[in-house]
């Protein structure tokens, strides 16, 4: 793992100060949490969800427990934040996507149109699947999931056409991340998928490389994708979650206290940022739409088209991946709350 002399200057004074030792000097005990997002908690879900973790513990503890937050990919992008957290250089980190590649479990969870609504996959997660799947890969990553948070759902744009139905990505060129759950989804519904690391997305687009992506509104509001982008299809093919995780031979070492306290943090942080998230939602389709984009939202009709294209072709690739019955376990808990 490399870390930049920046991040190395981060981190040497609380790997001296011991940080991830759960022994009290001073009735101190020093947390670090790090993610890849920007730190402003007003405009960045992590950031905020961070920012409100700190704030709780330190004031509930007294002062007694301190949290120092390293945001922006200070200390390494997010597979290099989990692998800290795995080796104890770090005690808590925020990530969404890359979480699966040392928990494949976790991508029952990006199955397309799995969750109808935000709320729903709030039920799910938030309930016995969640604690389900948060057990299963505290065992596997030796990493206990405190809280999930929320990264949005993810949309379609392009530059060519708009697009009411799976038909009209046929022969169309569409970024994805380089997953291969994503790339079998846009291959099924006719798209042409091409993988491409995140930072050359805006050339890619730019030079006609690829004709579209797909991102959560606020990620094609905040880079400015209107610029490059003239449709956008609001189906909500994937909704990505937070892992807020913490070393787990740490928290054994909290006591029950400081256990509950910690856990109690990480629940409120990770429902305000699914908050700022949505917020930001709300305020990126006014500003798609201001910068003259032609939004395309589905009929119910409409949008069990794409489920229908999508969703029994990627289950049928996650079963190569994961057992069955963890697909079966999440459609029935998704069934259960849309009931309820």
């Amino acid at each position: 793992m490399k870390f930049s002399k920046k991040a190395l200057a981060a981190l040497a004074t609380p790997v001296i100060a011991g940080f991830l030792s759960t022994q009290v000097s001073a009735a101190d005990i020093t947390l670090t949490l790090a993610h890849v997002d920007p730190p402003e908690w007003q405009t960045s879900k992590k950031g905020a969800a961070s920012q409100v973790f700190k704030e709780v513990v330190e004031a509930e503890s007294g002062g007694r427990i301190e949290v120092n937050v390293y945001p922006n990919g200070q200390l390494g992008g997010e597979t290099d934040l989990i692998q800290s957290a795995q080796d104890g250089t770090l005690s808590m980190v925020m990530v969404s996507g890359a979480f699966s590649k040392v928990c494949k479990e976790a991508a029952v969870l990006d199955t397309p149109y799995l969750f109808p609504s935000a709320p729903v996959a709030w039920e799910v997660l938030d309930g016995q699947f969640g604690e389900d799947l948060s057990q299963h890969c505290l065992e596997k990553t030796g990493l206990r999931t405190l809280a999930y948070g929320e990264t949005g759902f993810r949309n379609f744009t392009n530059s060519k056409r708009p697009v009411s139905e799976p038909k009209d990505l046929e022969g169309l060129k569409i970024r994805v991340m380089t997953v291969p759950l994503f790339v079998e989804m846009v291959k099924s519904m006719g798209g042409e998928p091409t993988p491409i690391a995140w930072p050359e997305v805006p050339s890619a687009l730019s030079t006609g490389v690829v004709d579209g992506q797909e991102n959560p509104v606020s990620v094609i509001a905040a880079n400015k994708f209107y610029e490059l982008q003239k449709y956008i299809t609001l189906d909500r093919h994937i909704y990505g979650a937070d892992f807020l995780v913490i070393n787990e031979n740490l928290f054994q070492g909290l006591d029950a206290k400081d256990q509950a306290l910690v856990s109690q943090a990480a629940k409120i942080a990770g429902t305000v940022g699914r908050a700022i998230q949505q917020l930001n939602s709300a305020r990126g389709l006014g500003e798609l739409a201001d910068n003259g984009m032609e939004i395309t939202a589905l009929s119910a009709e409409q949008q069990a088209k794409f489920q229908a294209a999508a969703q029994p072709a990627v289950i049928e690739w996650l079963k190569t991946e994961i057992e069955p019955e963890w697909i079966d376990k999440a459609l029935n808990a998704v069934k259960d709350a849309t009931a309820n």
